[in-house]
């Protein structure tokens, strides 16, 4: 007898910079949800869709819950998480293998009760001593009431196919929700502007990118060539030239390298233009985060 087929939606939680996005996009067996080696790199809940022979699973990565610098923004992130955690039939938290701290704890505090909650113990690999890994998993096991503790390397692939059958006995029976060959819900618009933001992540220094987001003010497709008009928004004047670099050649290779991974995503020709703007204030004011669709 065939076994029915399975479809619901996964969150993926934990602190920031566990791994949580890198999991997502190897799952996914493409670069869908940006990431970088910063804390915060992800701000907006991402749905990815993973369509197999007997189940769909729609996966909502979500950005790392805030401890620090508590503004609007974080305060939208945070509230971004707890929302997602109300509407999911599965809940997966990230932790990085033998680090549990405050920030882990933190996390702990907000899984639901009435939903499954799985845990992926990710970055084993990493681990020289593997008689370490059982008394971790047996600490964490004590700590929450785990449906299931998986243990994954989402760099090297590991254990991944095993992560997916537990998961898949968690999700309700029903038809797929999306077509086989969809990867997201989100628009090209809301991936250019993340691809731009993961590359200022990635370029620039320790602060400046928790001071800036991007805008898309323009997005147009003309025969095969999407024409994108994107800008930089910064906290303060002394951000720009930064972002800038000398001679424009910080920003030229932001541009480039972003457009390189828009058109591997898109599968066809971008034209980017981007320039850097000031909006003093923006990440501590309500309006503004809203507005900027936080």
């Amino acid at each position: 007898m065939t076994e029915a087929f399975r479809c619901g939606t996964i969150a993926i939680v934990g602190r920031p910079n566990v791994g949580k996005s890198t999991l997502l996009n190897h799952i996914l067996g493409v670069k869908l949800s940006i990431t970088s080696r910063k804390a915060q790199t992800t701000r907006h809940r991402l749905l990815g869709i993973h369509t197999t022979r007997d189940a769909q699973y729609l996966f909502v990565d979500t950005p790392g819950f805030q401890l620090k610098h508590v503004n609007a923004l974080n305060r939208a992130l945070n509230w971004t998480v707890r929302q997602v955690l109300s509407e999911v039939d599965v809940v997966l938290m990230v932790v990085e293998a033998l680090h549990f701290g405050d920030a882990d704890e933190k996390v702990l505090g907000i899984l639901p009760r009435k939903v499954p909650v799985l845990l992926a113990v990710n970055k084993v690999d990493l681990v020289k001593d593997k008689s370490q890994l059982l008394p971790f998993l047996e600490q964490l096991a004590a700590r929450f009431p785990f449906a299931e503790i998986v243990p994954v390397s989402a760099e090297k692939h590991l254990q991944i196919d095993v992560l997916l059958t537990t998961l898949r006995r968690y999700l309700p029976e029903q038809p797929a929700i999306y077509g086989g060959d969809e990867l997201t819900d989100r628009s090209e618009r809301f991936l250019a502007a993340e691809i731009i933001r993961e590359k200022l992540f990635r370029l620039l220094g320790d602060e400046v990118p928790y001071a800036l987001t991007v805008e898309i003010e323009q997005f147009e497709q003309v025969g095969e060539v999407r024409r994108i008009h994107a800008v930089i928004i910064v906290d303060k004047d002394n951000q720009k030239p930064i972002v800038i670099g000398k001679g424009g050649e910080r920003l030229k290779r932001i541009s480039t390298e972003a457009r390189q991974d828009m058109e591997a995503l898109f599968g066809g020709k971008v034209w980017l233009e981007t320039w850097v703007k000031v909006r003093s204030g923006w990440a501590d004011d309500e309006r503004a985060v809203k507005s900027l669709g936080y």
